[in-house]
């Protein structure tokens, strides 16, 4: 959609940085609202940088990374082995470069930003003391209801920030900001009393649809208002709004002051199965239909009005900080000398100037270390094992490869010219921006893998019979509609499955999804849930819901570690198509499944094969001892089996 705001009502519109600013600000910003999002980890796919040296490439790039200094120092284990692969080492100074060339200009932005921070605290007399960190560790945890080391573990396990980096990175910045803006975040009575009606207020059940032609809007307003009960067939048919369209236009509630107050103002004016008007939303035309109301939740104000207090001094302090920004950084003389060769000729061993003061090579390639070794040592690890298992295999990537592998990415993407050619020059383009990568980081980190992985699983996939069977039912076969709740545990399914039993209606159904399923979508839908196909991957799941009638009620279906309670609405009939108009398109998008699958049972297997010694990480890993596989870097000899490709 060319909008989201606007198909969104209920996405608060928050200040657009300046560029020269962004990442930090937007970082602390969201670092203040969540606490653990400052240094959220990009995955980074294994790999090297070009088919004949992954490292020579990555040297050899127009827009290189300085050389880091070789006796730097940069944490990690004392010696200047990083790991070993099958007995070759990765280098401090190896994984240093890495580091510094994949995450450098982002760092040296975030340590930059920091110094001013760090500046003007100095000049306004103020200072964040050990005391006050440790304080504000304890009071987060206390916000999410968790004790202090199990917080921290959280952090660890799910957004890779340990306790230094949370500490250093995160809450030393935020109470910083807090302290020098805090006659500015003080929320006043109005804004207290609209988020209390946010979060505690009425609301409005709602289904929507988006369309971007006024005529069109126009048109499926007429036909909604005269057949409201065929909204949800409507949504599905004509909104432009992918994600609500795929469930009959469902959304979540619509709170007052949360999102697009003209959306608002015409969702609060319906009653019950009351289709609106057409509502211009920004670019977009937004219809509704009402599907009920949710009264005002009966919690007194006194009794959160330190909660949203703090709520709303940590959403202007977003604001606060990009103003803050601005400020410091237009007063600040900067020299960003890590992309001007010229004044690294002048000042070796400097990457930037902060009002005279300087940031080493050093200090840049300490933080790159400490904020991204681990995640990068691991995709040096995997260039290794990869660039083994291929001299293993007698078997290179050669240049035409790597051009291959991008243009068949670009024509998969449909990227191509009037005459049906790829256009492989627009899809670099779109590629390297959409990651923000340079070109030859998106060879190294993303082509190069791919293509090296399809060498090594040459001519070991195909297309059976039994495969476009199963693919063609999954894509045009008949689906089935159901309501679902999940849960997390047995003796609760039990327990709901039983009120559900009691009660057939689909009404009811509903509302014990949405006060019991653990899934958030479908407990902000009522239970509602995409059609269930077959050979989607969930064999149990698709069992119970074929052997459903309409408003049939089924047993308690274990998928996996949840439990689901399904009760059908009804059955989608397959499509008026068949399999000769379908093949030639099939069998390709099975191919390319299949094929991806293998890659990663590939690439699985000679990681599995290998020695492997992370003293960053501080692992160890022995090659499994398995019949049939061979040592790393040597590609197994078997064919893959018929899978569902499908998934």
């Amino acid at each position: 959609m060319a909008r989201k705001d606007a198909a969104r009502p209920n996405a608060r519109k928050t200040p657009t940085p300046q560029p020269a600013q962004r990442r930090w600000a937007l970082a602390v910003a969201v670092a203040i609202v969540i606490g653990a999002s400052l240094l959220a980890r990009g995955v980074m796919g294994p790999g090297a940088a070009e088919a004949r040296s992954p490292r020579a490439e990555a040297t050899q790039a127009s827009h290189q990374a300085p050389t880091v200094a070789a006796n730097l120092p940069a944490g990690g284990p004392p010696h200047d082995v990083m790991a070993i692969v099958n007995g070759k080492d990765i280098s401090r100074q190896a994984l240093v470069q890495a580091c510094v060339e994949r995450h450098g200009e982002d760092v040296l932005e975030s340590l930059v930003n920091k110094r001013l921070i760090e500046h003007h605290c100095h000049k306004r007399g103020v200072s964040v003391t050990t005391a006050e960190v440790d304080a504000e560790v304890e009071r987060m945890a206390k916000r999410f209801k968790l004790g202090r080391e199990q917080w921290l573990e959280l952090l660890q396990n799910q957004r890779g920030v340990d306790e230094a980096e949370y500490k250093r990175d995160i809450l030393w910045p935020t109470l910083a900001l807090r302290k020098l803006a805090a006659d500015q975040v003080q929320p006043t009575d109005k804004e207290l009393k609209e988020a209390y009606e946010t979060q505690f207020g009425p609301a409005v059940r709602v289904r929507l649809i988006v369309v971007t032609d006024a005529e069109v809007a126009a048109k499926v307003q007429r036909e909604a208002a005269a057949r409201p009960a065929e909204f949800a067939r409507l949504a599905m048919a004509h909104s432009q709004d992918i994600n609500s369209a795929s469930i009959g236009g469902l959304i979540q509630p619509i709170r007052p002051h949360a999102g697009d107050p003209v959306v608002e103002r015409a969702a609060f004016t319906l009653e019950p199965g009351q289709v609106s008007s057409v509502i211009k939303a920004g670019e977009q035309f937004v219809i509704l239909k009402c599907e009920g109301r949710l009264d005002p939740r009966p919690v007194p104000m006194a009794d959160v009005k330190a909660e949203l207090t703090e709520t709303i001094v940590e959403q202007k302090l977003r604001g606060v900080a990009n103003d803050l920004f601005a400020k410091l950084q237009s007063a600040a003389v900067i020299q960003n000398v890590y992309n001007d060769p010229k004044l690294r000729d002048t000042m070796p061993g400097v990457v930037a100037t902060v009002n005279g003061d300087a940031v080493t090579m050093a200090d840049l390639g300490r933080e790159c270390l400490v904020r991204h070794g681990e995640e990068v040592l691991e995709v040096e690890i995997s260039h290794l094992l990869l660039r083994q298992a291929l001299e293993g295999s007698q078997v290179t990537v050669s240049q035409s490869d790597l051009e291959n592998e991008m243009r068949h990415a670009a024509e998969l993407a449909g990227v191509v010219e009037a005459n049906g050619q790829v256009d492989l020059n627009r899809w670099v383009k779109m590629a390297t921006k959409e990651q923000d990568l340079s070109y030859e980081q998106y060879v190294r980190d993303s082509v190069w893998p791919s293509a090296a992985l399809k060498k090594l699983t040459s001519g070991r996939v195909e297309v059976t019979t039994e495969d476009l069977e199963k693919g063609f039912e999954a894509n045009y076969g008949e689906k089935v509609r159901c309501r679902a709740i999940v849960l997390g545990n047995l003796r609760r399914a039990q327990e709901v499955w039983d009120k559900s039993r009691s009660n057939p209606t689909m009404e009811f159904f509903g509302d014990l999804a949405e006060e019991y399923s653990i899934e958030p979508s479908s407990r902000t839908l009522r239970g509602e849930v995409p059609p269930v196909r077959k050979y989607s991957g969930q064999p149990q799941l698709e069992e119970a819901a074929f052997a459903l009638a309409d408003g049939q009620l089924s047993g308690i279906v274990q998928v996996a570690d949840k439990f689901l309670i399904l009760k059908c609405e009804g059955r989608e009939p397959a499509m008026n198509v068949t399999m000769d108009v379908v093949r030639t398109e099939l069998e390709k998008d099975i191919y390319e499944k299949k094929l991806r699958l293998t890659m990663s049972e590939e690439f699985e297997r000679v990681r599995t094969a290998a020695r492997i010694d992370n003293y960053l990480a501080g692992t160890s890993q022995a090659p499994a001892k398995r019949s049939g596989v061979k040592q790393a870097g040597r590609v197994q000899d078997s064919k893959v089996q018929p899978t569902s490709a499908t998934r």
